[in-house]
Formats: structure tokens, C-alpha cells, sequence
């Protein structure tokens, strides 16, 4: 499973003309769900997701995590986190858990980072074609991958 984090001063999704999703100072997390995930690689992420200290403190040194903060959270799946580009030119996406794998880990990280962070996320629509908009602040952009858990 891969998160691509953006700490963000606000950020929204929308889907057509609705937004869907809303946040002020906090993190956008793009979600890339490989074939082989399971469970205990999305509590290991999510867990990695809420403790993450990229947030400044009083001096300006990043000790603080969203957690910490109270920031909000927005999620957004993105299969193509899960691309493979070695050859040609063409990404290849068969890493990529299909739908019906796929559907039931994003919903159950929703889940899991809401009870991390003792409130309500906000979400893009799962497999919809989706317009995000945000200001990273920073800016602080990280990778996180549950095959690396020392990343």
C-alpha cells in the first residue's frame, strides 16, 4: 500500500462541480492499493499516517504530527500510485488492486484513520474521476509504502 502525503494549508476534492471533500491546514493522502495489501498493511499506515511529525512546533522544527495539530485529513484513492514504468512508455497497472480488493481497503482506512484521529475524514468517491485542488504548504511532499515499512 502507498500514500503520497502533501501537508497542505487547505485542499479540496471535487467531483464534477460537487466538492466532496473539504479541509483546512492538515494532509492530503493519496492512496494506491496494491494487489497483494491487506489489513495489516493499511493499519500500518494508517498508524504511520497519523504519527508522521511534519508539523512545525513553536520554533519551527517539524515535532508535531496531524494528530497533534488537530489538523484535518483529506483521503483520495489513486490506483496510479501503483504504476509500474521500467518499460516503455506506457504505465502499467496490473500492481493495482482491482475494485472489488481494492474498494473494501479504502473504505476500511477511512475507518481506521477516523478512529486514529478521533474524528471525521474527508474523502474523494472512490474510482471517480476526481479534480483536487490544494496549497502545500512547505512544501512537505513524503512516500510512504507498507512493503518498506523503514521508509
Amino acid at each position: 500500500m502507498k500514500a503520497l502525503l502533501q501537508r497542505v494549508s487547505e485542499a479540496q476534492v471535487k467531483i464534477g462541480e460537487q466538492v466532496t471533500g473539504k479541509i483546512g491546514p492538515g494532509l492530503v493522502v493519496f492512496l494506491g492499493i496494491h494487489a497483494e495489501d491487506e489489513e495489516q498493511d493499511l493499519k500500518w499506515l494508517a498508524k504511520k499516517i497519523v504519527q508522521l511529525r511534519i508539523f512545525s512546533d513553536a520554533a519551527g522544527l517539524m515535532n508535531h504530527s496531524v494528530a497533534d495539530i488537530n489538523g484535518d485529513l483529506l483521503l483520495v484513492s489513486q490506483f496510479t500510485l501503483q504504476a509500474n514504468t521500467r518499460k516503455g512508455n506506457r504505465p502499467s497497472y496490473i500492481q493495482a488492486a482491482r475494485p472489488e480488493k481494492a474498494r473494501p481497503l479504502y473504505e476500511k482506512m477511512i475507518l481506521e484513520l477516523e478512529q486514529l484521529l478521533e474524528k471525521k475524514i474527508s474523502t474523494g468517491t472512490f474510482g471517480s474521476d476526481m479534480k483536487v485542488a490544494l496549497v502545500n504548504d512547505g512544501p512537505v511532499t513524503l512516500i510512504l509504502d507498507s512493503r518498506n515499512e523503514a521508509c
